[in-house]
């Protein structure tokens, strides 16, 4: 099977038949630096992380797809495909989840609202899309997955995130990804969950606060109460 691209419920070639070509450019985000220079002096300041973690600028991504219509190879045919692409990849609400087959395990937050070009020679052609994307790839499964068929020995950690807990408990959550993550947090009861200066309580259900994130690397928690409890959060890569 050719690799290409799901957007929107359908993918580049098992819905299409066009194939990418290799000159896609998938896009790095960059640091966003917030440097205030000394007067009179060489020295600089960095205050970029001044209201928490570092921030990244959003990424491109460009995806050149060609378009054969070997059994209708007309002026007329190529005009519709390129509409057909056209109207497939642009018609999303936002930012929408695309998965690159050459990427396995993440996908793309990505729109295409850089637009797009089309060159051809009246029987073939080239759609190159042109995304901006979220910053960071985002896993497809959450961490805590034991899928040992998918596991990366590079990128992935294996580790708990569901626990059973009778009065207290100490925990460690591994955040391997580059940003700050906000958990959805399911519990069967009531707890109190703190982390360094931060007390959370949290009620019965499923849970999310903008107060209790999980930075990138080691999270010591300490959960106070009687029940079951799962942290829901999905690593983020550059």
């Amino acid at each position: 099977m050719m690799s290409g691209i799901a957007f929107m419920g359908k993918h580049s070639f098992k819905d299409f038949g066009y194939t990418i070509s290799p000159d896609k450019e998938i896009g790095i985000a960059e640091k966003q630096k917030n440097l205030i220079t000394v007067p009179f002096s060489n020295s600089s300041y960095d205050f970029s992380e001044l209201y928490g973690s570092q921030t990244y600028s959003p990424r491109s991504l460009t995806y050149p797809i060609n378009i054969v219509n070997e059994g209708n190879p007309s002026r007329n045919a190529l005009i519709s495909a390129r509409t057909r692409l056209l109207n497939w990849l642009a018609n999303s609400p936002g930012k929408q989840p695309l998965l690159d087959d050459d990427y396995p395990g993440y996908y793309f937050l990505a729109e295409l609202d850089q637009g797009a070009s089309f060159h051809d020679d009246w029987r073939t052609g080239i759609l190159t899309a042109n995304f901006t994307a979220y910053p960071f790839m985002i896993g497809t499964r959450p961490e805590g997955n034991d899928i040992w068929d998918e596991f990366n020995f590079e990128l992935d950690v294996a580790q708990q995130v569901r626990f059973d807990v009778n009065s207290s408990l100490s925990v460690n959550l591994l955040n391997v990804g580059t940003p700050d993550v906000i958990p959805e947090i399911v519990t069967s009861s009531g707890m109190f969950l703190r982390k360094g200066n931060t007390t959370l309580e949290v009620p019965t259900g499923r849970n999310k606060s903008d107060d209790f994130t999980l930075e990138s690397g080691d999270n010591m928690i300490t959960i106070t109460g009687t029940g079951t409890i799962e942290f829901v959060y999905y690593k983020e890569m550059l």
